[in-house]
Order: C-alpha cells, then sequence, then structure tokens
C-alpha cells in the first residue's frame, strides 16, 4: 500500500508510492516520449480497461460503446481507495496509510490527443462528469480535497497514449499549493474584506495588459508574477468558491474560453506540452476546522502552464521561480492570435 509521509519541517505530505517503485536504472531522462501503442481508451476497446465507475452514457450499456466520457479507476494509482487511515506517529514523524481515489476521464471516445480539439459541447461534458465525480467523492468523510488536473504530453507528465484525459485524485489531506492560497486569501479578507481573486479581476480588466480573453462571464490572464512563461489562468468573473456550482449554462461559458486558450498556446507554440488543474475550495466538514468565510474570500479557477522550460537548481533550491518572458509580452502574444 502507498503511504503518506509529513514533512516535519514545512508540513508538507509527499506520497511514497511503493507500487510505482522503481530501479535507478529505470528511470528516463530523456525529454521525448515512447511510441504510442494499442490505445485502450477508445470508443469499442472497453474490455482493454478497467470497469468503469461512472459514464455520460446517451446510449448503450456500462462497459459497452456509447458513451461521451467515461472515468475509469487508474491501474496504477498514487492512493488507494479500500482500507483506513490510521494516522499515527513514527518517531517525531507523521505517517498515515495512503488512502484516497485516482480517477482517469477519458474526455472523448474518438482517438483525438489534445483536449483543445474537442468541440466546445465536449468539453463541457468533461466538467459535467468532473462535477458529478467531485460530488461522489465528497460523501467520503476520509476525503479532504479533490484536484482535477490533465497532464498532456509526455514532458508534462502525459503517458505514451494519445488518447486525452485527465485525472482526479481525492487525498486525505488538503494539498500545500492549495492551503497557501486558502490561506492567503483568508489573510486578504481579513484586512480588506474582499476576495483577492476579484480584486484581481477588477485590476486586470483596468489594465488590460495581462488578459488574454474576457468573454461569457469568464477572464484569462497572464498572472502578474507569474511562474512560467505563457502560464495562463483563467476565473469566472462572477464570485464563486467552488467549482462543483458551475451551472450548465456556465460550464459551456468555461469550455469555450478553454479551448480558445488551449488553441491558441497549440498554435503559437508549436503545440506544446502543458498541465492544467482546477483549484477548488476543499470539502468543508465542521471536524476540519475550515474557516467561515471560505464562501467569500476564496475564488476557483484554472491554471494552465505550459511546459516550455525546465525547472532547475535554483528554483528547486530557493523556490524562486523564474520566468523568461514578462506577463505582458506573453498576454500580448496570445491575444494577437487567431482562433
Amino acid at each position: 500500500m502507498p503511504q503518506l509521509r509529513k514533512d516535519p519541517i514545512i508540513g508538507r505530505w509527499v506520497i511514497v508510492s511503493t507500487e510505482r517503485s522503481k530501479k535507478p536504472d529505470q528511470f528516463d531522462g530523456s525529454s521525448g516520449g515512447p511510441a504510442e501503442g494499442e490505445c485502450p481508451f477508445c470508443e469499442g476497446r472497453e474490455a482493454h480497461t478497467p470497469s468503469e465507475i461512472s459514464a455520460l452514457r446517451p446510449r448503450g450499456e456500462k462497459n459497452k460503446p456509447g458513451w461521451n466520457v467515461r472515468v475509469l479507476p487508474s491501474v496504477a494509482p498514487f492512493l488507494r481507495i479500500e482500507g483506513e487511515l490510521d494516522r499515527r506517529g513514527h518517531g517525531l514523524y507523521d505517517v498515515m496509510n495512503g488512502i484516497g481515489a485516482h480517477e482517469i476521464v477519458v474526455e472523448t471516445p474518438q482517438h483525438i490527443d489534445n483536449i483543445a480539439d474537442l468541440p466546445v459541447e465536449q468539453i463541457s461534458d468533461v466538467f459535467a462528469v468532473y462535477q458529478e465525480r467531485l460530488a461522489d467523492l465528497e460523501k467520503d468523510q476520509r476525503f479532504k480535497y479533490v484536484l482535477a488536473f490533465k497532464n498532456y504530453g509526455w514532458s508534462a507528465g502525459g503517458g505514451r497514449t494519445k488518447h486525452s484525459r485527465s485525472q482526479l485524485i481525492a487525498t486525505p489531506t488538503t494539498p500545500k499549493r492549495v492551503k497557501e492560497e486558502l490561506t492567503g486569501s483568508r489573510q486578504y479578507y481579513e484586512y480588506h474584506e474582499r476576495c483577492i481573486f476579484c480584486d484581481i479581476i477588477k485590476q486586470e480588466l483596468e489594465q488590460k495588459d495581462r488578459v488574454v480573453l474576457d468573454l461569457d462571464g469568464f477572464l484569462a490572464v497572464v498572472p502578474f508574477a507569474a511562474r512560467f512563461p505563457f502560464e495562463v489562468w483563467i476565473m469566472p468573473k462572477k464570485h464563486d468558491c467552488d467549482f462543483i456550482s458551475c451551472d450548465q449554462s456556465h460550464r459551456v461559458y468555461l469550455a469555450k474560453i478553454l479551448k480558445s486558450v488551449l488553441l491558441k498556446l497549440k498554435i503559437g507554440l508549436n503545440n506544446p506540452a502543458y498541465n492544467y488543474i482546477i483549484h477548488t475550495a476543499p470539502f468543508r466538514r465542521e471536524k476540519h476546522g475550515y474557516w467561515k468565510t471560505i464562501n467569500q474570500d476564496y475564488h476557483w479557477h484554472i491554471e494552465i502552464m505550459p511546459r516550455i522550460t525546465r525547472v532547475a537548481g535554483f528554483e528547486w533550491g530557493s523556490g524562486f521561480y523564474i520566468c523568461p518572458v514578462p506577463p505582458e509580452d506573453a498576454a500580448k502574444f496570445l491575444r494577437e492570435i487567431e482562433v
């Protein structure tokens, strides 16, 4: 079973994944990916995957053709759903069992690699499935958070099978990166009595220098302190802390702006590898002690990070990021790309 171990200095949890353990000579440090094999995710090959957890299916039976979006358990999960957390001390260290959920969202029955190339309605269906799975996983009292994310391209952590898919991982702790956002948002709210994301949206709309797209209630911007060149954040202009609250009409608008941004990256940067991550509020349960203003102080959003530079020693050692393209220049470049 995988194990969660807590860094006693900075409070970061690390997954020690014994199922994925490798010998030193098994790590691949090259930049290219392996050749693609036969795809198990295409419609008609349902018998080549584990039994589906859920599916958006207008016709057909479970594990048969006729689906639009399909959710599968990971064949090599980082965390496992069976068992108890058993949080315990190991000397001065904190340890618990690697309990969670790791699901694969197959975003299309067709063999298409980049979600940017899917129709808007199909991308909206993917978001609807994310929401359905978040609502279901929230029922499990062991889980505090679900991270929805995509790894596109080999250098971004994508697999060798070039079929559009993303992942959902439920964790028994709130990830440190998300917790830092939650803490910063709360501190800003305590002083200003306003959401910092709403203030960012207001200022970016006034200045316009870092705006990539302003479309149907969503804003895409290159953040002021971008960590990576051409990093883009997509935020709803109407305040909401929960991605799951996004209704059907707004899912279509979100799909439209995400597709536009990803097409701009594809055209302008020669189809780069990228990651996107949905940051939403954690599950609020009284026993977990989340602060009472989270509905007012936090704002869900999507972070898109093209993988066109490498994080090296200075970044790892210092916590600084080096972004070689000014965010204003990156936004202007992306704004001018027609899709």
